[in-house]
């Protein structure tokens, strides 16, 4: 029989609806280079499909660890940022014990906790999308959570947390997970903190990066720490093609990748400007690859109309505190405009 706790879960949503210029899940707008796509396929045909892969990735993590400037110790790989979520969930404290999660943030943290059948402790944000700290130190004193979630930049409302909220929560004994999937758009880090404290770690992707069909996700922190962890990680959750393709791309790649990171920062900032021109759309400032924004409409007539218009953005109205908000990912320049286009005339017609 499916437990009670399961049926009564709301799974993740995604968007799959289709549409020429998709902006709506965060996803790298730029694809390879084919010199570097020729590299990936002569390595992969090396490939031994009929045979599991290296179980530990030790050769990727040796690259990650160039990439990352840390050691292969202070790492576990995940099959995706997702899977590492749930490995922190089941590891930390006793799955009796409390999670803390500051909301509206990436809904993964939640349902991992849930299907354990684990407390959750949701904490709604501040106007500014602030960490609400005195309730949610009033909550963590009533509650005793071990464990606490913090995207970094917040997924969907693009901005950074204060650090020294952070470390008052971290300073009532809660295990603090820094989700840093966005941190090539932000530069801003906890992981120096993650190499030497007992009670930090952080998530970093490839997926934001433009690998995430390879769903590569890696976990940073101290070695003892790190250690605990991989114990219940899955055999073999890193694939043979994905710990393939991410070396060559890590190897080949990194100057097209820092080119591309720069140009998607500079189309936010223009996006961003273009949209504070239009007097209805009230859009909030982001360090991601993202841009949040509200309309007097409610959102979903919004996201209808730019359908119609062959774009796709994503509905988060759903999430508390969002009312009437859509959520923009940054495209190629071509796809921004045609986004900016697409939201004038949209608006421009009621």
């Amino acid at each position: 029989m499916i437990s009670e706790r399961i049926k009564n879960l709301s799974p993740y949503k995604t968007e799959v609806t289709p549409a020429s210029v998709r902006l709506s899940s965060n996803e790298f707008p730029y694809d390879f280079p084919e010199e570097i796509k020729q590299k990936i396929s002569e390595e992969v045909k090396k490939i031994p499909l009929n045979k599991y892969p290296d179980p530990t990735a030790e050769e990727l993590k040796e690259v990650l660890s160039q990439f990352l400037g840390v050691s292969p110790q202070n790492m576990v790989l995940g099959n995706g940022s997702d899977e590492l979520i749930y490995y922190l969930s089941i590891a930390i404290g006793e799955v009796y014990l409390p999670v803390y999660i500051p909301v509206p943030t990436f809904p993964m943290y939640e349902i991992s906790a849930k299907v354990l059948g684990r407390p959750v402790i949701s904490v709604p944000l501040e106007e500014n999308f602030d960490i609400n700290l005195e309730e949610s130190l009033k909550r963590i004193d009533e509650e005793k959570p071990v464990l606490g979630y913090f995207a970094y930049p917040n997924n969907p409302t693009g901005n950074l947390f204060s650090r020294k909220k952070i470390e008052k929560i971290r300073e009532k004994g809660v295990f603090c997970v820094i989700d840093e999937a966005y941190y090539n758009y932000s530069g801003e880090s906890f992981i120096g903190e993650a190499l030497e404290r007992d009670d930090t770690v952080i998530l970093r992707t490839l997926s934001k990066i433009g690998m995430a069909s390879l769903r590569i996700g890696i976990l940073v922190g101290k070695e003892e720490i790190v250690r605990e962890i991989d114990k219940v990680r899955l055999p073999f959750n890193i694939t043979y093609p994905s710990q393939v393709i991410a070396k060559v791309i890590l190897k080949e790649g990194r100057d097209f990748l820092e080119e591309k990171i720069k140009e998607v920062i500079r189309e936010r900032e223009r996006m961003y400007s273009s949209m504070k021109e239009i007097d209805v759309v009230e859009v909030f400032p982001s360090r991601a690859n993202f841009l949040l924004f509200r309309t007097p409409l409610p959102a979903r007539e919004v996201y209808k109309r730019l359908l119609e218009k062959d774009v796709l953005v994503r509905d988060v109205s759903y999430m508390p505190g969002l009312s009437r908000c859509l959520r923009v990912s940054v495209g190629k320049p071509e796809e921004n405009d045609k986004f900016l286009e697409a939201l004038y005339e949209s608006l421009k017609e009621v």
